[in-house]
């Protein structure tokens, strides 16, 4: 393969109880919303924006209003995750050998700007991605194959090419209408609801599963 493409939360990192913990105070305190968890969960994709939509109308907020949501969310999240932030079991030697193999790797994630820098930044990682490709990049969230074919894009990489890590349905759904296989983090979803996609080559709880070492 000539190219990597990172989705970033719950696949790099294993934040996803995070983000929905974030979302749940800000849907039911600040919102008056009266959302279950089992009801929040399966919204966790795409930009903030849209799963406020999702989960209010389309008519309740303005579009500045869910920008400034989004940023008191995520705001939120990463107060409380920091002490906790690390990568994946095995990541970092995984992207250290990629790297040295001179496989180009991008993020393509659904994150705002402000939640990748927080992760690339802390940890110390933004040298391994020649590419980033944030919710701020794209029109069309997963999963619209938009995110994956832009980054592949910029990687000069054809899909076919391309191995695509992800964490949820909607994502591997958005890797194989972008022409890519997809290898699924299994922090956030179990096996079976992946089951209706013909392009996950492989489940693993995190990269130091001895399948990722095939891939380099």
């Amino acid at each position: 393969m000539k190219a990597f493409i990172f989705d970033l939360n719950g696949t790099m990192i294993h934040d996803m109880e995070y983000h929905t913990r974030a979302w749940q105070h800000v849907l039911n305190h600040d919102l008056g919303g009266n959302f279950s968890w089992e009801e929040i969960k399966p919204q966790m994709y795409g930009k903030n924006q849209e799963l406020l939509v999702r989960m209010f109308g389309a008519d309740r907020f303005t579009a500045a209003e869910m920008d400034t949501l989004s940023v008191e969310k995520e705001k939120r999240y990463q107060a409380e995750f920091l002490p906790h932030l690390a990568l994946l079991p095995g990541l970092a030697e995984f992207l250290e050998q990629a790297h040295q193999r001179g496989i180009a790797m991008a993020i393509g994630s659904a994150a705002i700007p402000f939640n990748i820098d927080f992760v690339l930044d802390n940890l110390n990682i933004r040298h391994y991605f020649q590419q980033i490709v944030s919710a701020a990049d794209v029109t069309l969230s997963k999963p619209h194959p938009e995110t994956f074919l832009k980054a592949a894009a910029q990687l000069g990489a054809k899909p076919s090419e391309c191995i695509v890590f992800e964490d949820v349905p909607k994502g591997a759904e958005a890797a194989n209408n972008a022409g890519m296989q997809a290898v699924v983090l299994t922090t956030t979803h179990e096996a079976h609801e992946f089951g209706h996609l013909q392009n996950v080559l492989h489940f693993a709880p995190d990269f130091n599963d001895a399948f990722m070492k095939s891939l380099l």
